[in-house]
């Protein structure tokens, strides 16, 4: 269940100095009405929101600490109307993804499928992987459950990637460890990625009176490519503050 599929284009999660944090940018997927942006909200401010602008689209970021380990999380929390639409906007973009669904609506469940198959086919080949986590969103909402959990479990293990079901209405954190187990992911990817210099000696048998001294050879396999860090802008500035905070929409409503 914990195997990762998908390659992302670049690693942006860069080892900077010690004063700075390092940054991973997580996409947000799934049907409308699947819970993204109450689930993105729920993480940021520890709040929930009941109404929102389905036609939102914004990345917001805050400062976080993983594993005693500073990072600053980007959070895209994308608008997709019909499926996956213009992905090019996210793909080369994130480190990681979180695709999710409703567990009481099935179409929203089955709409994964797509998502999983787009990220896939624009990844294949590339390095390193940026891991997927499924998450089965409104736990809460148990008594009008459509989906299974066997068959959350089922699509994540076809997939190979790691499964998750919360509420964005209930628990901080458990939503909080869904956003820390994908930066832990795209770490030990990234670990996983930088190939080590390898150095060889020539032992073959010499002649003292007629080869060369002995040398040592040193040989470095490739390394994957310079990675870059890559500024996305919103359709409203994004937040610039130490403690995660998040400008909400007019008309949203906080409890």
């Amino acid at each position: 269940m914990s195997l990762m599929f998908g390659k992302a284009r670049t690693c942006n999660i860069v080892t900077v100095t010690e004063h700075e944090p390092s940054e991973c940018n997580i996409v947000i997927l799934g049907a409308m009405g699947s819970g993204k942006s109450a689930l993105t909200v729920k993480f940021l401010t520890k709040r929930f929101i009941s109404e929102y602008d389905p036609n939102l689209e914004d990345t917001y970021s805050s400062e976080e600490v993983v594993d005693q380990q500073p990072v600053l999380v980007k959070v895209m929390d994308t608008a997709d109307q019909d499926g996956p639409v213009n992905c090019e906007r996210y793909l080369g973009w994130a480190n990681a993804f979180i695709i999710v669904y409703s567990i009481d609506n099935r179409n929203s469940f089955e709409a994964c499928q797509q998502y999983f198959e787009t990220v896939t086919l624009y990844s294949k080949g590339l390095q390193p992987e940026a891991p997927v986590i499924l998450l089965g969103n409104k736990v809460d909402m148990e008594r009008y459950r459509q989906v299974s959990k066997a068959d959350g479990a089922a699509l994540a293990l076809r997939f190979g990637c790691l499964f998750f079901e919360v509420s964005a209405c209930l628990d901080f954190l458990s939503v909080q460890h869904i956003f820390h187990e994908a930066v832990r992911e795209v770490r030990r990817e990234t670990e996983r990625s930088v190939r080590p210099l390898f150095i060889s000696e020539d032992k073959s048998a010499i002649s003292l009176s007629s080869a060369p001294p002995l040398t040592t050879c040193y040989k470095e396999l490739p390394t994957p490519s310079t990675a870059k860090l890559v500024t996305v802008k919103s359709s409203r500035a994004q937040s610039k503050r130490r403690a995660p905070t998040l400008t909400l929409l007019k008309g949203f409503k906080i409890f």
